[in-house]
């Protein structure tokens, strides 16, 4: 370890359970639009594969 780096040990924080439940809240609302957008791009996913191994097999 260098002078110039210093560590540092966190033994507690106090948040308040209304504060926790508003993080809670927030991150699951930031999810929803995260999840659609994961949805929409596996669905390009599929239909862009399913178009180019979907013609296999089928004579």
């Amino acid at each position: 370890m260098t002078d110039s780096t210093q560590r540092v040990i966190v033994v507690n924080f106090d948040v308040s359970f209304g504060n926790l439940v508003m993080l809670f809240v927030k991150s699951a609302l930031a999810a929803i639009p995260a999840m659609i957008i994961l949805v929409i791009l596996g669905a390009i996913a599929a239909g862009v594969l399913g178009g180019i191994f979907g013609g296999f097999g089928h004579h």
